[in-house]
């Protein structure tokens, strides 16, 4: 099909070139009886605009910004920094840069500073990973109110109205953890589930709603099961886990299986490799470097993978794509459950998009 000029258009609605850039842009000065004569023509003409070019002649620069929580390195949060940074660099033609900011997950006090920081210079969108519900929400207001997209990151809350969500459904993917693990161990009686609380809470809603869904399926179908939880406090000293682990261990000889939702099933692994337990298996979150080596080595069985390379790359292709390119984008994006072993973990591509 031949290319549809600006001249052609003008030429079929009887008006000037300069009339129909001036439609085309979404520019002022267009009497009501131009725009209808050029829409009539473009409709009839089948005209359909080049996004892209038409983008990088507005010659207009993006910072989206992107707020996370404060992690160590080699862990899940820089995956998604990681997926952030290389979309950016594959839209730099289009000027589009990205800023990230952090704050800490059981602090709703430094999300709030970080958000009115964020919000203070202006961003063209927003990744976020919500603190609670209702601190995300003062900002989340104000950011419909300036006309900012914001994506939800990690944790769905439907009620904010984001632009779009990514991350897994975690009710369905603590069901299928539960799953998994129970048809591993169908004879077992007690389980362990270790967490990483501080206060009494866990760092997420993601996980919550991860262990909700396991706990679920194990009242349903495994209920004479015991749960022995074991909490490696975030306050504690990382040196005292060992300790927390081997009186564990020692009281519950029977316990020859552990589950863990967050993305550090390796403090147990790394464990169990240097006190020699091999009669432990366990099922954790999160291809990071340190869970995918035990796994190799055969301390941990299985993980559960969630994109989070992928999940930061999708986020920013998303605004672009809103933003940008003025597309209509998909407001939720489930991630797949992906169940990682030994076997396949190698064959396992984080950067897989791009």
């Amino acid at each position: 099909m031949a290319k549809i000029r600006i001249k052609d258009i003008a030429q079929r609605a009887g008006v000037s070139v300069g009339t129909v850039d001036r439609v085309l842009h979404n520019r002022p000065n267009v009497s009501p009886k131009a725009l209808e004569k050029v829409n009539q023509a473009l409709s009839e003409m089948d005209y359909k605009p080049n996004m892209y070019a038409s983008a990088l002649a507005y010659n207009k620069s993006y910072n989206f910004f992107c707020i996370i929580p404060k992690h160590e390195s080699e862990a899940y949060w820089q995956e998604v920094e990681e997926g952030v940074m290389a979309a950016c660099e594959r839209r730099r033609d289009f000027s589009v840069s990205q800023t990230m900011m952090f704050y800490n997950r059981f602090s709703p006090e430094t999300f709030s500073k970080v958000m009115t920081e964020c919000l203070r210079q202006k961003p063209d969108g927003v990744i976020v990973v919500p603190s609670t519900l209702e601190t995300t929400r003062k900002y989340t207001d104000q950011m419909h109110e300036q006309q900012i997209p914001f994506i939800l990151l990690d944790s769905y809350m439907p009620d904010l109205k984001p632009l779009s969500f990514y991350g897994q459904d975690s009710f369905s993917s603590g069901y299928f953890a539960a799953r998994m693990l129970m048809m591993m161990a169908p004879r077992e009686t007690e389980i362990m589930l270790m967490k990483q609380m501080r206060g009494g809470n866990v760092a997420s809603k993601q996980q919550e709603n991860r262990e909700t869904g396991f706990r679920h399926y194990m009242h349903d179908h495994f209920p004479s099961v015991a749960i022995h939880e074991v909490n490696l406090s975030l306050d504690d000293k990382p040196e005292h886990y060992d300790d927390i682990l081997e009186e564990f261990f020692a009281a519950h000889p029977q316990v020859h299986h552990c589950i863990t939702f967050n993305s550090k099933a390796h403090l147990v692994g790394n464990f169990l490799l240097r006190s020699n337990r091999r009669n432990v298996q366990i099922m954790g979150y999160d291809m990071v470097p340190q869970n995918a080596e035990c796994v190799r080595q055969g301390s941990i069985s299985f993980l559960i993978a969630q994109h989070g390379y992928m999940q930061g790359y999708a986020c920013i292709e998303t605004l672009f794509n809103a933003i940008v390119l003025k597309k209509e984008v998909d407001p939720v994006n489930y991630m797949p459950i992906e169940l990682l072993t030994k076997e396949n973990i190698n064959f396992y591509r984080r950067k897989n998009i791009g």
